[in-house]
């Protein structure tokens, strides 16, 4: 119940914040969209959890979330192949942007030599194989898809207004789908009230832009992917 009730308080805020936005920008808000947007969130906090539970745990001996991933990843691919969102719209191509890679690739080595630098620095405890194995692939197989991938697609339809920076079109969606990839992260409900890291959220929603700004500049979710789980598992590689 804890966690339902905390999936319900983003989507409360996600609604929020579309009225406020849709108020401030008359005539560049879909309401079906931003519906759509927030029914995804809902199912993949749903499949991410076993359905809060509900499910059968087919991997007990497991540390890791390899079920909840697996079926949030299976929902957001069969999503992504409806008309309405297309998998080359929601990034699923390994195909890039004509030119883009000329911008885009220097940002992700620098990203990736940022995470390395940290984890020479800031060494861990020795990984299991399993552990390493998990952060090498289902976090950035499963949340770019949805974040970056479906809900952005949707978000964007929700929110019609652009502005260009950086070379390309931001839009309130864009920037929504980083704000929700921050509180999936550090907002939650427990002992009978709502909690909310703000460390968290920075260290969350913050990089999100970046891979926004890539999945927007190269038309792909190819590197975002990688810059993913190479900051996952560099740390347990060093």
């Amino acid at each position: 119940m804890d966690g339902l009730i905390g999936i319900s308080g983003v989507i409360g805020l996600l609604l929020l914040a579309g009225v406020v936005i849709g108020l401030v920008r008359p005539g560049q808000l879909s309401v079906r969209w931003l519906l759509v947007a927030a029914a995804l969130v809902l199912l993949n906090d749903v499949l991410l959890t076993r359905g809060y539970g509900h499910l059968p745990d087919l991997l007990p001996v497991s540390d890791w979330n390899w079920q909840g991933k697996g079926l949030a990843l299976l929902a957001t691919l069969a999503i992504a192949a409806l008309p309405g969102f297309g998998w080359r719209r929601s990034g699923l191509t390994l195909v890039q942007a004509a030119g883009s890679l000329k911008t885009a690739l220097p940002v992700a080595l620098v990203y990736m030599g940022f995470f390395a630098l940290l984890a020479w620095v800031f060494p861990n405890e020795p990984a299991s194989g399993e552990t390493i194995a998990f952060q090498l692939t289902m976090p950035g197989f499963e949340e770019e898809p949805f974040y970056r991938g479906i809900l952005l697609v949707a978000l964007s339809h929700a929110f019609l207004g652009r502005v260009r920076l950086l070379g390309v079109e931001w839009g309130w969606g864009a920037v929504l789908s980083c704000a929700l990839f921050g509180l999936g992260h550090a907002f939650g409900y427990s002992d009978g009230h709502f909690s909310f890291d703000p460390l968290t959220m920075a260290l969350t929603a913050l990089p999100s832009f970046l891979a926004v700004w890539m999945v927007l500049r190269t038309r792909s979710l190819l590197l975002p992917v990688l810059m993913h789980n190479f900051g996952n598992a560099i740390m347990l590689l060093i």
